[in-house]
C-alpha cells in the first residue's frame, strides 16, 4: 500500500507488526475443565500468555467464539472487543486482581459525577438528571453520604466512602473485576459502573450519563465529528464490557 511518499506514514506502517492470519476453518465454542472454552477446529484457543481462552459461562464462551468466527483473512484484535478484555482478565487481572480492585475503589474518591459545574444553569440541570439517580443509588446500595463539589477543586470523601466502595467490589472474581474497571475507564466513573453492575442503569443510559457534560456543549457549539467517531470505538468496548460483567456474575 502506497503512503504517498510519506516518511512517517510508512515508518508508522512499518513499526506495526503485521496482523496473523486466520489459520483455523471454524470457531466454536465447548466443554472444558474450567467450564467453556473458545474451540479453533477443535482445540481450545489460547490467550497471548498461553493460557486457555476458557470461562465459567457459556454464553460468554459463545460471544468469544462469534469473535473467531467473524474474523476472515487476518485476525484483527481491534474488532474482537470481548476477546481482549477475557484475555486482560485471564493473563493480567487475575495475578493482580487486589491492585484492580483498589483502583476502581480509589476512583470512586474522586468520581466523575461528585464533580458538579460552576454553571450555566442548564448544564447543571442536565448533571442533575443524568448524575442525580445514579449519586442516589450509589449512596442507598453502600450506606455512605458523598460530599459533592463545584468545579475541578479535589474534595475529600469520608474513609466510609472507600471501605463501602470495596465491600461492593471484593467479591468479584477476575473477569467481573475485569469488566467492572473497564466500564470505569470507559465512563470516567466507578460509581456509573456499580450502577450497572447493580442492574440500575442500561449500557445506553450509562453511557448518556458518562457524556452528560460532552453533549451539553456540543448541543451548544455544534457536532464534533471526531470525538463521536472515537466515542463509536469507545462504545463497543463498553458494550463488551457489560456482557462479560453480565455474563460472569449473572446480573
Amino acid at each position: 500500500m502506497s503512503d504517498d511518499g510519506n516518511p512517517m506514514a510508512t515508518a508508522q506502517r512499518l513499526a506495526r507488526p503485521p496482523l496473523p492470519r486466520r489459520f483455523y476453518r471454524e470457531a466454536t465454542a465447548g466443554p472444558h475443565e474450567a467450564g467453556f472454552a473458545v474451540l479453533l477446529d477443535g482445540r481450545t484457543a489460547k490467550t497471548p500468555a498461553k493460557r486457555p481462552l476458557a470461562v465459567p459461562s457459556a454464553d460468554l464462551a459463545a460471544a468469544l467464539a462469534a469473535e473467531w468466527e467473524q474474523q476472515r483473512d487476518i485476525i484483527d484484535p481491534g474488532t474482537m472487543p470481548v476477546t481482549r478484555l477475557v484475555n486482560a482478565a485471564i493473563d493480567r487481572v487475575a495475578v493482580e486482581i487486589d491492585r484492580v480492585r483498589d483502583d476502581i475503589v480509589q476512583h470512586a474518591g474522586s468520581d466523575m459525577i461528585l464533580y458538579r459545574a460552576e454553571g450555566p444553569t442548564p448544564l447543571l440541570e442536565v448533571e442533575e438528571r443524568l448524575w442525580g439517580p445514579i449519586l442516589a443509588g450509589a449512596e442507598k446500595a453502600l450506606g455512605v453520604r458523598f460530599v459533592l463539589a463545584a468545579g475541578v477543586v479535589h474534595v475529600e470523601q469520608d474513609p466510609a466512602v472507600f471501605e463501602a466502595v470495596e465491600r461492593a467490589v471484593r467479591p468479584l472474581g477476575p473477569l467481573a473485576v475485569a469488566a467492572l474497571h473497564s466500564m470505569t475507564t470507559l465512563t470516567g466513573s466507578a460509581l456509573i459502573a456499580l450502577a450497572v453492575a447493580r442492574g440500575e442503569v442500561t449500557a445506553e443510559e450509562a453511557w448518556a450519563a458518562a457524556h452528560a457534560d460532552e453533549d451539553w456543549q456540543m448541543s451548544q457549539w455544534g457536532l464534533d465529528e471526531a470525538a463521536l467517531a472515537e466515542r463509536t470505538g469507545r462504545w463497543r468496548e463498553m458494550a463488551a464490557a457489560v456482557l462479560v460483567f453480565r455474563a460472569d456474575t449473572g446480573a
